[in-house]
């Protein structure tokens, strides 16, 4: 948990980053320091027990249980306090105050499996623990959950969807079919869209929540997972090509790599897949 925890925090100053630059330089407060050569993926954690934690569990009042490794019995808090430094450049401190300004009358959603419900779950406490005086509503229906703060207009939201693509039930069994994703019109409308997907699709056995696999109009029993993990990711892909005006919607991919979460901005380049 402490390590998707941390790499949200690479996620928010991602955000931030990605805000400032759409605003007149003047007004943008971050101190951001990024050479058009920084990569943000490479460098180190670094110790930092002056402004970490972000949140303290025990103070976020709709942190669900699973979240919270002090109530749960973990002893030690040390790994809640480190921040990622990368070597080429200095990212600014996390801020709810000045990302939540910037955010004013958006709607960011969270689409994918256990990743985004941990990053959903991190923003929310952390900007509540920012502005804990400000109203807010948590609201679930179905499979989305949405984070609402009345006094700056702003929604987080979380769609559960561990494929993207389709997950469907017929009389045959639950079916993945690979190249629908007609989910996809729940996903209209936002500011921000902040994807990601993988390791469902390796599950086996009694965690593989599907009976078939539809490719290319048939249906089988199973196939190679990464030749699925591509033909589902090419449908998503399609999708945000056809579906998201990048002059309105900022678009991020994450993808979980050796243990550690990189994000990409847009869609993915079909041509790398």
């Amino acid at each position: 948990m402490g390590k998707l925890l941390h790499g949200f925090g690479l996620v928010a100053n991602a955000l931030v980053l990605i805000l400032c630059l759409d605003e007149d330089q003047l007004h943008c407060n971050a101190k951001v320091d990024i050479s058009s050569s920084c990569d943000l993926f490479q460098g180190t954690w670094v110790y930092d027990d002056s402004t970490y934690p972000l949140y303290d569990t025990s103070s976020c009042p709709f942190i669900e249980s699973e979240f919270d490794c002090q109530k749960n019995g973990r002893p030690d808090n040390q790994y809640l306090k480190y921040r990622w430094q990368p070597d080429g450049c200095a990212l600014p401190r996390f801020s709810g105050e000045d990302l939540l300004r910037r955010l004013k009358g958006k709607k960011l959603l969270f689409v994918g499996d256990s990743l985004s419900l941990n990053q959903w779950q991190s923003l929310t406490c952390m900007l509540h623990a920012a502005v804990p005086q400000n109203n807010y509503t948590i609201t679930r229906k179905g499979g989305l959950s949405t984070f609402f703060m009345p006094d700056y207009d702003v929604s987080v939201l979380l769609s559960r969807n561990a494929f993207l693509v389709d997950l469907v039930r017929t009389e045959a069994g639950m079916v993945l079919r690979l190249d629908s994703i007609t989910n996809g019109n729940d996903w209209k409308g936002y500011d921000m869209l902040i994807f990601n997907t993988w390791h469902w699709w390796l599950h086996k056995g009694s965690r593989q929540p599907w009976d078939y696999i539809e490719s290319g109009g048939q249906i089988l029993k199973d196939m190679d997972r990464l030749a699925a993990f591509k033909e589902g990711l090419t449908t998503w892909s399609k999708w945000v090509d056809s579906n998201v005006d990048a002059n309105n919607t900022k678009v991020f991919f994450q993808v979980e790599k050796n243990g550690t979460i990189q994000i990409q901005l847009h869609a993915v380049d079909k041509r790398n897949l």
